[in-house]
């Protein structure tokens, strides 16, 4: 393909060096760092493995791609050319795309190139990013635990309205057992914790990807009898107060809605940029523009 004449895919050898050029980026490359750190860079059957292609052919990185083995295409390419996008978008042509996340800049060149029109999203828009220190935090006083498989049926209730509510799952039969499967796999999620009142879950919340020492929060909910009671806030704050015992010393996330993000600023958190989410209403192979 002409596309990998522009850029090549990394090699195993390489995570050092990309990791060196991702965490320059590090707030908005978390789902690509996170990824090679739990999958690597080789073959692998792992759920988040990813195929990495980078830019340029030979010499230090400056854009790096990633696409895992659902679809899912991250981006980290600050100062790449139009044609480096368009390599990237043949060097995939083939295959499924279900999203594209990363910096905004980068996500508008890459999925012009892609060709992907606006009516093909079931959502896309630009999150407000944030960050926080957490050694400037309170302690908290709430009590959270992981998920039981006892847990499970209120889980996949709630994983399925998480995915109305952020326009990122379906409303579809589909979608109820993906939330059944979500919720049975989450006993195994070491990140996933459940704010608990009365031996009863009210909210939880997660870690989406963690890379040395800094967590990017995702999947915080609250069921909605529950909201505008502090709880979404109070859930992420006794994670990362956890979190903090540990080791980790930043964390980072990006807000669906302004309450979330009042709730976020409530403990700490700081708006440092955006980030792009923009997911396929369908997955697809992509329609390559010349």
């Amino acid at each position: 393909m002409r596309g990998l004449e522009v850029i090549r895919r990394a090699l195993p050898a390489e995570a050092a060096a990309l990791e060196a050029f991702l965490s320059q980026h590090a707030e908005t490359s978390m789902f690509l760092r996170g990824n090679i750190a739990v999958a690597g860079l080789g073959e692998s059957t792992h759920p988040y493995a990813t195929t990495v292609h980078l830019w340029p052919e030979t010499g230090p990185i400056r854009a790096a791609f990633g696409r895992t083995t659902l679809g899912y295409v991250m981006c980290q390419a600050p100062d790449a050319p139009a044609e480096v996008f368009r390599a990237y978008a043949e060097a995939i042509a083939d295959l499924p795309v279900a999203s594209v996340t990363g910096p905004p800049s980068s996500c508008a060149a890459l999925i012009a190139a892609l060709g992907f029109a606006e009516g093909l999203f079931r959502l896309d828009h630009i999150e407000p990013l944030y960050r926080l220190d957490l050694a400037a935090m309170a302690e908290s006083p709430d009590h959270i635990r992981p998920p039981r498989p006892g847990d499970s049926e209120l889980l996949a209730d709630w994983f399925f309205d998480y995915g109305v509510d952020t326009g990122i799952g379906g409303t579809d039969a589909a979608a109820r057992t993906e939330a059944r499967a979500r919720a049975e796999r989450s006993v195994d999620r070491p990140a996933l914790r459940l704010l608990i009142e009365d031996g009863t879950p009210v909210a939880m919340t997660d870690f989406n990807a963690e890379v040395a020492d800094i967590v990017q929060i995702g999947g915080v909910f609250v069921p909605r009898a529950l909201r505008n009671t502090a709880r979404g806030r109070r859930v992420v704050h006794a994670q990362l107060c956890e979190a903090r015992t540990r080791g980790i010393r930043t964390a980072v996330l990006f807000a669906n809605n302004p309450a979330a993000a009042r709730a976020y600023e409530a403990i700490g958190f700081e708006h440092i940029g955006g980030y792009r989410v923009a997911v396929l209403e369908h997955p697809q192979a992509a329609g390559v523009r010349a």
